[in-house]
C-alpha cells in the first residue's frame, strides 16, 4: 500500500501569480455561498424569499449610509494610523491594483452577495451579529496581524449586521459590503496609477 504524503508549503500573497490569485478569490466565495446555502436549508429558510425585494427603497438609504460612514471613518483613521498597522498583507493590493473598474464591481457584487449570504443571512440568524461579527472577523484571517484592522472588520460585520435587523432585507448589508468593497478596490487601482 502507497503512503500519501501531502506537502503543505506555506506561500506568502506576493508569491501568488494572478490568476492563481483570482482562482482562490472565486474558490473562497464559492465555498462561501455553498456553505451558506447549506446552512439556510437546514435552517429551513428559502433563498428566494431571503433576496427578495422589500416593496419600498428604504433598504437602499440604509445600505449606502452605512458604506459612507465605514469609508468615511476609514479614511479619516488611515489619517492618523500608521500604515504598517493597518497591513493586509498586501492582498487588498494584489486583487485591485490591476483590475479594469468593471472587473472591480464584479469582484465587490460576488464578495458582497457570497459573504452576505452566508453572515447574515445564514450565520446571523443562528447565532446573531455579536457572534457573527467575531466569526467575519476570524475569517478574514489577513486582518488579524493588527488589532486595528481586526477591530474595524469585526465593527463594520456588527452594523451591516444591525442594519439588517433594522430593513429586514439582506439586501441591504449586500449594498453596503458592496459599495464599501468597490470604492476601496477603487482607491487602490487609481492610487497606483497616480
Amino acid at each position: 500500500m502507497k503512503k500519501f504524503k501531502l506537502n503543505i508549503k506555506r506561500i506568502s500573497a506576493n508569491e501568488l501569480s494572478d490568476r492563481m490569485l483570482l482562482i482562490n478569490l472565486y474558490f473562497t466565495q464559492l465555498l462561501s455561498i455553498v456553505i451558506g446555502l447549506i446552512v439556510l436549508f437546514f435552517q429551513h429558510q428559502n433563498i428566494i424569499d431571503l433576496l427578495a425585494l422589500p416593496p419600498n427603497v428604504s433598504f437602499l438609504y440604509w445600505g449606502a449610509g452605512l458604506a459612507a460612514a465605514v469609508l468615511v471613518v476609514d479614511i479619516v483613521l488611515s489619517r492618523w494610523i500608521p500604515e504598517e498597522a493597518a497591513d493586509d498583507g498586501g492582498i487588498n493590493e494584489l486583487i485591485f491594483k490591476n483590475r479594469s473598474v468593471w472587473h472591480i464591481a464584479v469582484i465587490s457584487f460576488v464578495v458582497a452577495l457570497c459573504e452576505e449570504i452566508l453572515f447574515r443571512g445564514a450565520v446571523q440568524h443562528a447565532f446573531g451579529p455579536y457572534w457573527t461579527s467575531i466569526l467575519f472577523a476570524a475569517i478574514h484571517v489577513r486582518y488579524l496581524r493588527h488589532w486595528i484592522p481586526t477591530g474595524l472588520v469585526f465593527s463594520i460585520s456588527y452594523a451591516m449586521g444591525w442594519v439588517y435587523i433594522q430593513t429586514g432585507s439582506l439586501w441591504t448589508p449586500i449594498i453596503a459590503h458592496f459599495l464599501i468593497d468597490l470604492v476601496m478596490g477603487l482607491i487602490i487601482r487609481f492610487r497606483r496609477e497616480s
